[in-house]
């Protein structure tokens, strides 16, 4: 017998956090998340994500009072009140292999949707378009980045047998970055600032970058305005993301691309890949997981691609290749050699067209589900 139990205290709260660590303690492939950070993103006072959502969460306990699943409810009123939908998504989602687990589990999440007057269920997605989604469909035997996410392969077969279909598709691919860049990308590279009339913002410290800060997220909430899951970001929201990312950024994977009047039209960022020393640090900061991730900040020789906007005037004009140029120069300065691409969706060939002239794998596809409640 599954007793479903909802969040509603810090003790389940890290419960909660904790599950998917438990579930696959062990498994090579699983990069455990920080769960200090993860109560963060799921507190209402420390998110500012709780502007714009809401959203509960319940633990799956089984006859012996051990935990066996969870899952998170939200909705997105912003999103919602955007495209004129009723959706509420599903996320933070991890199950034992148990179909009694993973029917109750959505089963409560449909009942709040219904209660809420929703009649769309869609996820796994999170809060932002940043946090994870999808369910991992191919790539079991790779190591996911930090901002990825790992879990087992009967996780689509239980979601299908209780009526959810194939809403999108995410893909990443592993780059692999040879002994010296083509020529090629520098001259793409030239040829777009010149006939565009742009330039690179000139970022030597991180500090340099503070400047730009509003500017950089005004171009992303114009950018990804059409993007599948996106809301608008508020002040706030920002501000986490400022948080989260800039104490973190290697200028060196920084590219902030400029107009004429100095206006920013377009930017990438990439981060010194962290997944292997998340594993290490097995779901904590201390005492020693923040040194591991310093260490793994500072040297390392794989990058994950978090993101890339452009402006859209400026789309299908190759900003994007001034962007990898500006990455190319990091790359071979620090001695890098792969490249993980992070989370995009499948149609993305304006970013997916950067790798033609590398060797490059598709390595992982994870996929988000779309259920119509009666």
């Amino acid at each position: 017998m599954i007793r479903i139990k909802e969040v509603t205290t810090r003790k389940e709260l890290k419960a909660f956090v904790h599950f998917p660590n438990q579930l696959y303690k062990g498994n090579s492939f699983y990069v455990p998340q920080i769960e200090s950070m993860d109560c963060d993103t799921l507190s209402p006072e420390k998110n500012h994500a709780f502007e714009v959502c809401e959203a509960k969460y319940w633990l799956a306990y089984d006859e012996k009072d051990k935990v066996v699943g969870r899952v998170a409810g939200i909705i997105n009123r912003r999103y919602n009140e955007k495209t004129g939908e009723k959706i509420c998504r599903f996320g933070w989602i991890d199950f034992v292999d148990d179909q009694e687990v993973s029917k109750a589990l959505m089963q409560v999440v449909e009942q709040y949707a219904r209660e809420k007057g929703m009649d769309t269920i869609s996820g796994p997605m999170g809060f932002l378009e940043f946090d994870a989604a999808g369910v991992l469909v191919e790539g079991f035997d790779q190591l996911p980045t930090a901002y990825g996410k790992y879990n087992a392969p009967y996780y689509e077969s239980h979601l299908l047998s209780l009526g959810y279909v194939k809403d999108v598709d995410f893909v990443e691919y592993r780059i692999m970055v040879p002994e010296v860049i083509p020529e090629r990308y520098a001259r793409m590279a030239q040829l777009v600032s010149v006939k565009n009339d742009l330039h690179e913002a000139p970022i030597s410290n991180r500090s340099e970058l503070t400047p730009y800060l509003d500017s950089v997220f005004k171009c992303l909430n114009s950018a990804y305005s059409k993007l599948h899951g996106f809301s608008e970001l508020t002040p706030g929201q920002c501000e986490d993301l400022k948080k989260q990312f800039v104490t973190n950024i290697n200028v060196d994977y920084l590219s902030i691309v400029l107009d004429a009047d100095e206006k920013v039209i377009g930017f990438g960022v990439a981060l010194p890949s962290l997944a292997g020393a998340m594993q290490k640090a097995k779901g904590s900061l201390f005492p020693f997981g923040w040194l591991h991730m310093l260490r793994a900040l500072k040297k390392n020789d794989t990058i994950d691609l978090l993101l890339i906007a452009i402006d859209e005037k400026y789309k299908n004009k190759g900003v994007n290749a001034m962007i990898f140029h500006k990455f190319a120069q990091g790359i071979t300065k620090n001695g890098v050699k792969y490249i993980e691409s992070t989370r995009e969706l499948e149609d993305n060939t304006s970013v997916q067209n950067l790798w033609h002239y590398l060797e490059h794998t598709l390595t992982k596809r994870a996929r988000t589900y779309l259920k119509k409640l009666n």
